[in-house]
């Protein structure tokens, strides 16, 4: 089994939303515990058990000058809108092919706490299933207090070579992660053992959701 080398990833913070549900405001840049949320997942890339990626960017539409700030690449989407998780991904894979970097790792500005063994376990999962793409699920419970495994499939790791069936994807209206990674080989990577965190991929999609994180 070909090992995937933490070196040959390009990771993606996911920071170009409208953050709607939190009044308009630029989620990434939203202070917890006296630093921007953004800048929290860029953290725990850069403590990933794997190794911390070989390149660390940003995808990104307003304050590009804030985030600029921190060191590293600022990618804005190349489709206009605020056209939704899919087009970071493909706008992250048009500026990793010609870095030559083969894998690409998505993950939210809003999720603080996502694993530290994320990219170890989604790689292994990709690897040995010869798969092209990798999507992290974990355990969550409903409105109506039932628990079952769900998808994060915005925790993604997937072959840049994927790129030409992005594009083709998006310019046919396509805006679904799971409509599009449904059309390739996917594996799903439950993190529901007993030392991972239940809370791991919370994310903060409110003021308050955002507060609650400040005291956990």
């Amino acid at each position: 089994m070909a090992q995937i080398l933490a070196k040959d990833v390009c990771a993606v913070v996911l920071a170009g939303g409208m953050g709607s549900r939190m009044g308009g405001v630029d989620k990434g840049l939203q202070i917890l515990r006296g630093k921007a949320l953004a800048n929290h997942a860029i953290d725990r890339l850069q403590q990933q058990t794997a190794g911390s990626p070989g390149l660390i960017a940003i995808n990104a539409n307003r304050n590009v000058g804030s985030y600029a700030a921190w060191g590293f690449p600022v990618w804005q989407d190349a489709l206009e809108g605020f056209a939704g998780p899919l087009a970071g991904f493909a706008t992250a894979m048009a500026h990793c092919a010609p870095s030559a970097l083969p894998y690409l790792l998505t993950v939210p500005c809003d999720s603080p706490v996502f694993p530290l063994d994320l990219l170890e376990r989604l790689s292994h999962a990709l690897a040995s299933n010869k798969a092209d793409i990798a999507v992290a699920s974990a355990e969550e419970t409903n409105k109506q207090g039932e628990t079952g495994v769900r998808t994060q499939p915005v925790f993604c790791l997937m072959r840049t070579a994927l790129a030409p069936s992005l594009h083709h994807f998006l310019s046919q209206g396509g805006r679904k992660v799971d409509a599009w990674t449904s059309q390739h080989q996917t594996v799903e990577v439950a993190f529901n053992l007993p030392h991972d965190d239940p809370q791991a991929f919370f994310n903060a999609n409110t003021l308050a959701q955002l507060q609650s994180l400040e005291n956990p």
